[in-house]
């Protein structure tokens, strides 16, 4: 029988040698998370000129119209009630549509022309319209799905495979979080008027095979901020202190044998909470903003709404956190378009121009990216007479600040807006086009998975869209 010691010290030798072994077959972004302050891709990828310190995202999910929101087709009116031309839409996949009976379906709202450009957008957002000379709207915006679920993945991961890292995750990974005592990537949720309460599931933000310590944080603008994050009843900040720390120095012991990312996640993790204790509740107490601040959003304190979420973006910002993601629900307009995008309108319009106008005003839009976007368009066809279904072949999405051109239009669909023509996009292209304003090179950022080197841009050639760049 081995004494305590001797077992002690093989347990020790046999930790050891599983570290060794683990090192060994570990890629050199794996490596670099042995010291997760300095990400060794923030070192090697982001060689570009940085004109994003941090990006916030508006997901309209859903799949909001481009036909009812912001690229105008005035022939799909003049055709309104016609068949859909069969060379369009020959062989191609449709979402619930397919062989039906397909008929041009007009927009059901006007559009009107905004800005020293004169760029026409739907009359129902006019707060847009007057901030458009900042905007830059990408009307040939194609993606790959056409279904909800791998659609938000395929936006938000650049793949339709689960278990992929965010965005959000793999640009915290590349350059870590500006913010102490908050996480480097959080996400924010509300609900429209319509009640389309569809699930947005927590994988859409997750870390995916990069370690959790960068995958999003959900808040909550109503009611408990994060979940079980305050202390029970009895238990004293000195009290959880001592505790997190003791767990904390176990960790760090065990973490020396092992090298484990994991562990020491589970540490930046345990320390964060406690920071985060203290500072989320005044973070989200938006009774210190100014009244006039507050109007200009048109918010009320802790109504959970997207203006309110729009103003916490901009608070977030400012605390230093890297990724803020925005999903606004509710946009899944199968029948009554016209009324649902009336309702959207309200509840959107004026919060992105507030959200603009009070970044630009700080100084922050010029090194905030800003990107308004849904998982997919709708199609130029009618479903049940009043609505539209899902598609995949061209959508809209726009982009503000931090060297993105403003008061511009880049690219095109066709006459009916059903296929993008002209300066064709992927996401993949806007995912480039994200990195490269952020300083990081979208090629050379990998992370070796499963023998290859993965990216957010995937393996198909993406391009970054620099004629919409400064």
């Amino acid at each position: 029988m081995n004494s305590e010691d001797e077992i002690a010290q093989m347990h020790a030798q046999q930790m050891t040698r599983r570290a060794l072994l683990g090192r060994a077959v570990k890629g050199l972004g794996t490596l670099a998370l042995s010291s997760l302050e300095t990400p060794l891709c923030a070192q090697s990828a982001a060689k570009l000129p940085q004109k994003a310190k941090r990006v916030i995202w508006l997901t309209m999910a859903g799949g909001p119209s481009h036909l009812e929101t912001f690229d105008p087709k005035p022939k799909l009116a003049e055709m309104h009630g016609q068949p859909m031309p069969e060379s369009m839409t020959k062989g191609q996949q449709i979402a619930q549509l397919q062989g039906q009976k397909l008929i041009c379906f007009g927009p059901q709202h006007p559009f009107t022309a905004y800005g020293k450009n004169k760029i026409e957008i739907c009359s129902l957002f006019p707060h847009i319209g007057s901030v458009i000379d900042d905007i830059c709207l990408v009307r040939s915006m194609t993606t790959d799905a056409i279904n909800h679920d791998p659609a938000h993945m395929f936006m938000n991961t650049g793949s339709q495979i689960a278990g992929r890292p965010s965005m959000g995750a793999w640009v915290t990974y590349g350059l870590g979080s500006l913010a102490k005592d908050l996480p480097g990537f959080v996400v924010l949720t509300s609900l429209g008027q319509g009640g389309q309460n569809q699930p947005i599931a927590a994988r859409q933000w997750s870390s995916g095979f990069l370690p959790s310590k960068y995958q999003g944080v959900q808040l909550r603008s109503k009611g408990d901020t994060v979940l079980y994050l305050a202390n029970p009843k009895g238990v004293t900040r000195d009290m959880q202190d001592t505790d997190i720390q003791a767990i904390n120095a176990l960790n760090r012991q065990y973490n020396s044998i092992v090298d484990d990312p994991e562990i020491a996640t589970r540490i930046a993790q345990y320390e964060l909470a406690f920071q985060m204790q203290a500072s989320v509740p005044s973070l989200m107490d938006v009774t210190q903003e100014k009244k006039e601040i507050l109007e200009l959003y048109g918010c009320r304190p802790g109504d959970g709404s997207f203006a309110s979420n729009c103003l916490l973006a901009r608070r977030l910002a400012e605390k230093g956190v890297r990724f803020i993601q925005l999903y606004h629900k509710d946009w899944d307009h199968h029948g009554d378009i016209k009324e649902g995008i009336r309702l959207k309108a309200l509840e959107i319009d004026r919060a992105c121009m507030a959200l603009l106008t009070d970044l630009k005003q700080r100084g922050m839009l010029e090194e905030t990216l800003v990107v308004w976007a849904g998982e997919f368009g709708r199609t130029p066809m009618s479903q049940g007479g009043s609505g539209r279904d899902h598609h995949n072949k061209s959508m809209t999405v726009w982009l503000a600040g931090a060297g993105i051109k403003g008061g511009m239009v880049h690219g095109a669909s066709d006459d009916l807006g059903y296929a993008a023509v002209e300066n064709v996009t992927t996401v993949h292209d806007l995912h480039a086009t994200m990195l490269h304003q952020l300083g990081i090179h979208h090629d050379s950022f990998t992370y070796k998975f499963q023998g290859l080197d993965a990216r957010l841009t995937g393996v198909e050639p993406s391009t970054v869209i620099k004629d919409i760049l400064t």
